[in-house]
């Protein structure tokens, strides 16, 4: 579960000056910790600095615990020395809450207050704005990075803001804890697929397990009859099997994703990315052109898998997975010019919780590009809003490449592929234009949902820029 730091900062002084102060503020952050702790998130709360003694408390506190995220709360005026202990000794991102207590003042109570002192007091509690822009100036010159969410308590633009950094401190964590397989070789040829692998762990933090396909052989090898028809059932409940499928290929695709299920258990995997040749008639060929099946159900299963052993793209596929979109592995199919759409698919695997209806398990005379025949899937991605996303390894870095857009209605091509329609808001020509000058890889992660406010945050808390075509 995601840990988030908290603090609220005041200045010391103001408590023996005015009266219930220091009480009304500590309620301020107890709604604020209330608030992120029914969203889901662990919170560290450091409680109410307001000396460098207690800032330093602070910051050891909520490195000790290991915090992903940290919201600093200005709760009133507080001096800027006691902020920057607390940040110096934490490693973790920085949001700064400026939230007041409400829209505005009562400017008429207030205004009606007998007491000079009570009126000051008043206007303490409402003084959150003094401090940013002093603590984004020591910041600044410390070279600190930070992020602002400013509103008030019960601000729902506010909340979905904090909401978002929650969720994409969330989603890092998920990184930094995965075990990404990769199963084979890249497609031979593929240029713009190939990757840095130190690169990719140095950004996301995962780690990158190579695996061998004579394990997966040798788990297939000892795979026994009772799992294949555990697995066959499985099959049934989750896809439509079209009569054209024999008994044959579903016993051989089942034994594979048995083997493929003890694999991920083996090397605790949390995505996959996979592609093998072989020779004609060879075990592994066996292996490799019955895979789509399990494989679709460990992406449905939140361990994603992308073919053509494209890193990048399971990357994209975890990220959009972890935030709970789906994240379906898929290349651009072809245009229509009348529609103004941009097709998408592939021929597996497929997320079939974004499914527009239940996907089909269907059989295929030959894998086009790729060796064999075998069964694969056909899908289409829920109707209504998506979000397409790409890791793309570019000249010097890695950055996120995201674009906003609906999965429409209309003819698609039933060739036992994933196969969707995309409306963009510029238009096909000019979206396929913008995207491809990017130079991402020929794939892209597709989620339900818009979500790219939450992958720009993602992005910040990685430390890496993101590029959003709109």
């Amino acid at each position: 579960m995601v840990k988030i730091g908290l603090f609220g900062i005041g200045l010391d002084t103001y408590w023996i000056q005015f009266d219930g102060l220091l009480d009304r503020l500590n309620s301020y952050q107890q709604e604020i910790k209330v608030e992120m702790e029914n969203y889901g998130a662990t919170v560290v709360d450091a409680g109410m600095v307001d000396t460098v003694a207690k800032a330093r408390e602070a910051g050891e506190l909520l490195n000790k615990n290991g915090v992903d995220l940290v919201f600093l709360y200005v709760s009133t005026y507080a001096l800027s020395s006691t902020v920057l202990p607390v940040i110096q000794r934490v490693h973790a991102p920085i949001v700064i809450l400026n939230l007041q207590p409400v829209a505005a003042i009562d400017y008429k109570k207030f205004n009606a207050l007998s007491d000079r002192g009570e009126m000051t007091g008043e206007w303490l509690a409402h003084c959150q704005a003094c401090s940013v822009p002093e603590i984004a100036n020591v910041f600044n010159r410390s070279g600190i990075r930070y992020h602002f969410v400013t509103g008030y308590l019960s601000d729902k633009q506010a909340w979905n803001e904090i909401h978002e950094w929650i969720d994409a401190a969330k989603v890092a964590r998920t990184m930094k804890e995965n075990n990404l397989g990769v199963l084979g070789n890249y497609y031979g040829g593929m240029l713009d697929v190939y990757t840095d692998l130190t690169q990719q762990s140095a950004v996301f933090g995962n780690h990158i397990d190579l695996i061998e396909m004579c394990e997966l052989g040798g788990l297939r090898a000892e795979v026994t009859r009772e799992e294949i028809e555990e697995k066959i059932i499985e099959f049934y409940k989750h896809f439509e099997v079209v009569p054209e499928c024999t008994r044959d290929e579903i016993e051989r695709a089942a034994k594979t994703s048995v083997a493929l299920d003890k694999l991920v258990t083996s090397h605790q995997l949390g995505s996959l990315a996979y592609y093998y040749e072989s020779q004609p008639g060879n075990e592994y060929e066996n292996i490799v052109t019955s895979v789509i099946a399990g494989n679709t159900l460990l992406t449905g299963r939140h361990i994603p898998v992308a073919g053509e052993c494209e890193v990048k793209n399971a990357q994209a596929m975890k990220i959009m997975d972890a935030f709970g979109v789906g994240g379906s592995f898929s290349e651009f199919y072809a245009m229509d010019f009348n529609d103004d759409i941009v097709m998408l698919g592939h021929d597996g695997p497929a997320h079939s919780e974004i499914a527009e209806g239940k996907v089909k398990l269907v059989p295929l005379s030959v894998y086009h590009g790729k060796p064999g025949k075998g069964l694969s899937i056909q899908m289409t991605v829920k109707h209504g809003s998506v979000t397409l996303l790409s890791v793309v390894q570019g000249k010097d870095d890695v950055f996120l490449l995201v674009a906003e857009g609906a999965s429409v209605p209309g003819p698609i091509l039933e060739i036992g592929n994933t196969n969707s329609r995309y409306r963009f808001k510029i238009g096909a020509k000019r979206f396929i234009n913008e995207w491809s000058k990017q130079g991402p890889a020929h794939h892209c992660a597709i989620g339900v949902g818009h979500i790219a406010e939450k992958i720009k945050k993602l992005a910040l808390l990685l430390n890496i820029e993101v590029v959003q075509i709109s």
